[in-house]
Order: C-alpha cells, then sequence, then structure tokens
C-alpha cells in the first residue's frame, strides 16, 4: 500500500500544489520560482528517496517569505497525511551528510509535538537566488505542520 498525500495550500500570497509519494524512487518535478530552492527541494527527494511534485507560486515581488514558508507547511501536511497513524514505522530517525569541507546532521522525530532548532551559520545572505535567512522559516513551517520534532545542526563547513 503506498504511502501518499496530495495537498492544495491556497492563501493571499501564495497557491501550493504538492504531491508526495514516501514510498517512492527520488524523483521530483519542483517549480517554485526560487531556482536554488527548487534544487534544495529536488535534493530533499532524492536523498529521502520519496517522489515529490511541487508547483509553487507567491508574491515573489514582495520577498520569498511566504512561498519559502508555505512550501515547508504543505510539505509537513503531506508527510502527516501519507503516515497517517504512523503503525510499522520507527519514529525517530537521524541522518549525517558529508558535502564536501561541510558535515551536516539532521535528526527528527515524528512525536507528534512540534519542534525545531537550526543551528547553522552560513555567511552568505544568498546562495543563488534563495534568501538563506528563510531556511529556519521553512523548516519551521514543515515541524509544525507535520508534527514533529526537527533538529538540524551544520557541524562544520
Amino acid at each position: 500500500m503506498a504511502r501518499g498525500a496530495t495537498i492544495h495550500r491556497r492563501t493571499n500570497e501564495t497557491d501550493v500544489r504538492l504531491k508526495l509519494n514516501l514510498d517512492g524512487r527520488g524523483k521530483a518535478r519542483i517549480s517554485t520560482g526560487i531556482r536554488f530552492f527548487d534544487h534544495m527541494m529536488d535534493l530533499v527527494a532524492r536523498h529521502g528517496a520519496f517522489d515529490l511534485e511541487l508547483q509553487a507560486s507567491g508574491d515573489l515581488d514582495v520577498d520569498q517569505h511566504h512561498t519559502v514558508e508555505d512550501v515547508g507547511i504543505t510539505l509537513g501536511e503531506a508527510v502527516a497525511k501519507a503516515l497517517g497513524a504512523k503503525r510499522g514505522i520507527l519514529r525517530a530517525g537521524y541522518f549525517l551528510m558529508p558535502m564536501d569541507e561541510t558535515l551536516a546532521a539532521a535528526a527528527v522525530d515524528l512525536s507528534g509535538r512540534p519542534y525545531c532548532a537550526v543551528a547553522a551559520k552560513i555567511a552568505a545572505s544568498r546562495l543563488g537566488d534563495f534568501q538563506v535567512e528563510l531556511l529556519e522559516d521553512f523548516f519551521q513551517g514543515f515541524a509544525q505542520a507535520a508534527r514533529a520534532n526537527v533538529h538540524l545542526r551544520v557541524l562544520y563547513g
């Protein structure tokens, strides 16, 4: 039985359509209007080995905040819906990701109690066209909607 969800989130600032298959193969089709964010979401799907279709439009002429945060919320809602009663899963897990000179750690607990902690000092204010300060907003939105503890840390690099 496939674990998946389709979510449509529409606000005054954004329109996000997301389809998630947790039992996928890491395939993604992403379009948010923020190219580096698209790249990040593609890598999340690839390394998470789930399929993700994401189409988001927002008030990017104002800034990226609403789009980034609402994508995090929508992805969190989809994960919560796809997992349902969470039967048969390990509730918590962690991952270390070496990326050249950098080592990052992520730990997630699908406890039903939302909390997010991000410890990452990134010297640049932008990565490509992405406003780096919004990284935490994305994960805060995800943690709240998925009702998960999310702890992220860049150990070095």
